[in-house]
């Protein structure tokens, strides 16, 4: 006899909602733990009740130790979104640098201010995202010679143990 699919929806009867809670927490938590195993993985499991109580567990490192690493790279994420985000809101580069050779062209007296602090913001951010996207093709440079070495080391080791199987007369 199989099992009979279970429709998801809200559990009505309270009591069946906490077993339910319950055992899936603690398949959820388990299923986690054979995944670290299996995987050699770092895994965090967070689940809040539906009255609030907060269950936790790691696999790997320690909690706080994997949310770190979270806080870290989201964070740097959040960096790259926001000077995207920033950059489809300013001008091209090439037409930001024309604004400022006009500008610096025009008497000093002409240029207010809030103009100047605008301009000095738009240049701000076309150098980050042009920094940004520098490290990035570079990261991919790195990756790409990393790997072209990784092959041409596995290469290395298979010509060796062939020049070792050959015997000289």
């Amino acid at each position: 006899m199989g099992r009979r699919k279970v429709e998801i929806k809200r559990i009505e009867k309270k009591s069946s909602r906490q077993v339910t809670f319950s055992k899936r927490r603690n398949g959820l938590i388990e299923k986690a733990r054979q995944l670290s195993i299996l995987c050699e993985s770092s895994i965090a499991v967070l689940v809040v009740s539906g009255s609030g109580k907060l269950y936790n567990s790691s696999s790997g490192d320690n909690m706080s130790k994997i949310i770190d690493r979270y806080e870290i790279q989201h964070a740097d994420e959040q960096k790259v979104l926001d000077l995207e985000e920033k950059a489809r809101n300013y001008l091209p580069h090439k037409e930001l640098l024309e604004i400022v050779q006009r500008k610096l062209e025009e008497p000093i007296d002409n240029v207010s201010v809030d103009s100047l602090m605008s301009m000095e913001e738009q240049l701000e951010t076309a150098l980050s995202v042009t920094r940004a996207k520098k490290t990035e093709l570079m990261m991919e440079d790195l990756k790409s010679l990393q790997e072209k070495e990784k092959l041409l080391r596995e290469e290395n080791q298979f010509l060796a143990s062939q020049m070792g199987q050959r015997r000289f007369w």
